[in-house]
C-alpha cells in the first residue's frame, strides 16, 4: 500500500468486496441492476439485498436509468462496508464525447455523496477502465486530480482509497500521480 496526499489517499491491490470502508464505490451501469466486472461482483457478494434496493431505485428516482457521471448512496447487504455508492463512469468513444468530464464527475459525485454523509473512508475500484475501454493512464491523471482537488477543499472523507485489481494498474497510478 502507497499513500499520497499527506496519508488521506491509500493506493493498492485489493478487492473491492473485502473492504471495510464506510462505503464503497460500485463501478455500474445505468441499469443499477448488476452486471459484470466489478458491477456483477459487488451485487454478487452483497445479496438479493442490494439488488432488490436498486430495483426499488429504477421504479423511483431513476426509472431511466443512473446517467452517467451522477451517483447514488445504497445499503451494503452482505458486503463489510457499511453502504454501496453506485456511479457509472462514461465508455470511451475517442474522447469526443466529453468522457473526462463524465469520468471526473463520476469520482466527484462519490466523494460528495461521502462527504455529505460524513463517512470517514471511501474506497474505490477503477471506472471505465475496464470494458468501458478508457485509457488506463488518461484515468489515472483524471483521477489524481479529482481526488486530489475535493480532499484539499474538503474535510471529509478523510480517507481515500484506491482498490485496483491488479498490481500493474496500481503500480501505473501511482507513475500518473508522480508526474502530475
Amino acid at each position: 500500500m502507497k499513500s499520497l496526499l499527506d496519508g488521506r489517499l491509500k493506493v493498492y491491490k485489493g478487492d473491492i468486496t473485502e473492504e471495510t470502508a464506510d462505503a464503497i464505490v460500485n463501478a455500474a451501469n445505468s441499469t443499477l441492476l448488476g452486471g459484470g466486472g466489478v458491477d456483477g461482483a459487488i451485487h454478487r457478494a452483497a445479496g438479493p439485498e442490494l439488488l432488490e434496493e436498486c430495483r426499488r431505485l429504477r421504479r423511483t428516482d431513476y426509472p431511466d436509468g443512473l446517467p452517467r457521471g451522477r451517483a447514488v448512496l445504497t445499503g451494503a447487504g452482505r458486503l463489510p462496508a457499511g453502504s454501496v455508492i453506485h456511479t457509472v463512469g462514461p465508455v470511451w468513444h475517442g474522447g469526443e464525447r466529453d468522457e473526462d468530464r463524465t469520468l471526473a464527475s463520476a469520482y466527484r459525485s462519490c466523494l460528495e455523496i461521502a462527504r455529505d454523509h460524513r463517512f470517514e473512508t471511501i474506497a474505490f475500484p477503477a471506472i471505465s477502465t475496464g470494458v468501458y475501454g478508457f485509457p488506463k493512464e488518461r484515468a489515472a491523471a483524471i483521477v489524481y486530480r479529482t481526488v486530489s482537488e475535493f480532499l484539499s477543499a474538503n474535510a471529509a472523507p478523510k480517507e481515500v482509497r484506491l482498490v485496483y485489481f491488479s498490481e500493474a494498474d496500481a503500480e501505473l497510478f501511482l507513475r500518473v500521480a508522480g508526474e502530475q
